[in-house]
């Protein structure tokens, strides 16, 4: 037991370590990016036949409360050769009452690819207003089957897919165009940040002042799997989930794995399927693009973000096993695989279950002895506090900072970072990882219902 205790530890510290160290702006390869947008968005506007189409799918369930964000966004995107699909998926709320009126919707003929399946498409419809904004009205089948709708009726060659409490910022489309002219670059992620701390009156400045405990500390979280998971992983090619927020893809790399598969984690899922194709190629691959940058609604209650924290730990479950025999076979060949088995499943999953037990049983047995409990908390503080503040500060290197008088805020979201939210989310993946065999159920977020435009140069809260 000793032995296994002491493997599961170093094979934690060595990951965590390694993140931190290989995160480092050190460590850039050649074809990354890096904050040019003055340049970047006059190089781009000043010659339209530099774009790529884009097409923008926005899968939708209920959505009414966040839609005129989503709209208002979509409708000020500097960018020319763009449309963007909304897929109404058989919502039981007002949704597409509101698209028909906030687009002064008319029945439009869009002829599909017929290279995915999906459920039945009741009407397809194109705004009078915004000449490029469609809509799909479909019988509901689930967000991935949404996606393949969305897919089969695209008509540009790079698919940009939200949700539809995502905001994209203004050169967001630009950077992704910038990206995308390798053509070996079949798939990539955007930056993605917490809605609640974006500032209208700063692009870069992030504001914690209208914010709860909750949402701080999930943007601590944010901070610390884009700019330390993501950017280590990505490097390593190993990145094993482009979010749903805002992913972007070619349109034919997705019609060659054959689109989503109906599942709880269609992100996890669609990256993993990429990463099968790119097996089959040397010089494909998957980026990671963080001057593309994307505001998207994080849980306010404790509540909804059980539901959220519940579902992404099923989506890592359910991937395992579908995709078991991928791993196996590649583990030792294709980093992904190995990353995925070694830190995501037996260190974040399995090594969950044995601390916590040898934690509880060293403490029933010999209540005395603290020096385990001891050690493992120091473990956490340390590392805790080290993930934190190189999250800030890379944050800080790519751009974005937060008000000064948000330090005492920063300050107490950390400590509860550290003492209280770190473990939470193990009994998050503790029972989520149970969970998946009896209850796969999606379990969908509420929307705030806030719109985040009409703020003014107040911090969306």
């Amino acid at each position: 037991m000793n032995i296994l205790i002491t493997v599961f530890f170093y094979l934690s510290v060595t990951f965590s370590v390694l993140h931190l160290y290989h995160c480092l702006p050190w460590f850039r390869e050649p074809e990354e990016r890096s904050n040019r947008y003055p340049k970047l968005k006059k190089r781009i506007l000043d010659n339209r036949d530099e774009e790529e189409g884009i097409s923008i799918i926005i899968p939708c369930y209920n959505e009414t409360g966040i839609l005129e964000t989503s709209i208002k966004s979509m409708r000020l995107l500097p960018y020319s050769r763009l449309e963007v699909i909304y897929i109404n998926d058989g919502s039981t709320d007002d949704t597409m009452n509101y698209l028909t009126k906030s687009l002064q919707l008319k029945a439009c003929s869009i002829s599909p690819n017929c290279k995915l399946s999906y459920e039945k498409v009741k009407g397809l419809y194109q705004s009078e207003l915004y000449p490029n904004f469609y809509v799909i009205d479909k019988m509901n089948g689930g967000k991935a089957d949404a996606l393949n709708a969305g897919i089969d009726y695209s008509n540009h060659d790079l698919i940009v897919t939200l949700d539809a409490d995502t905001i994209l910022e203004d050169n967001a489309l630009i950077a992704v165009n910038d990206t995308f002219k390798d053509r070996n670059v079949v798939a990539a992620g955007g930056m993605v940040h917490v809605l609640q701390t974006r500032t209208n009156e700063h692009k870069n400045r992030l504001s914690l002042r209208f914010t709860n405990m909750l949402i701080r500390v999930q943007v601590l979280d944010f901070l610390k799997a884009f700019y330390i998971s993501k950017l280590s992983l990505v490097r390593f090619k190993a990145l094993a989930v482009i979010s749903g927020a805002f992913g972007i893809f070619r349109k034919q790399s997705l019609l060659d794995v054959g689109g989503y598969r109906k599942t709880i984690g269609e992100d996890i899922d669609i990256t993993l399927r990429i990463h099968r194709l790119i097996a089959k190629s040397k010089n494909l691959r998957i980026s990671f693009i963080s001057d593309a940058v994307g505001y998207t609604e994080l849980p306010e209650t404790w509540k909804d973000l059980t539901k959220q924290r519940l579902r992404w730990q099923k989506a890592y479950i359910d991937c395992i096993i579908h995709f078991w025999s991928f791993f196996v076979k590649t583990l030792f060949t294709r980093p992904v695989s190995f990353f995925y088995i070694f830190e995501s499943f037996l260190v974040g999953t399995i090594a969950s279950y044995l601390m916590t037990g040898i934690v509880i049983v060293n403490i029933i047995k010999d209540p005395q002895n603290t020096y385990l409990m001891f050690f493992y908390m120091f473990w956490v503080f340390l590392v805790g506090l080290l993930y934190d503040l190189v999250a800030i500060r890379q944050g800080k290197f790519y751009g974005f900072t937060f008000r000064k008088r948000d330090g005492f805020r920063i300050f107490s979201a950390i400590l509860f970072d550290i003492f209280i939210y770190r473990f939470v989310t193990i009994c998050f993946v503790m029972y989520g990882s149970i969970s998946y065999f009896f209850n796969k159920k999606w379990n969908k977020v509420t929307r705030t219902g806030r719109n985040y435009h009409q703020e003014g140069s107040r911090p969306a809260a």
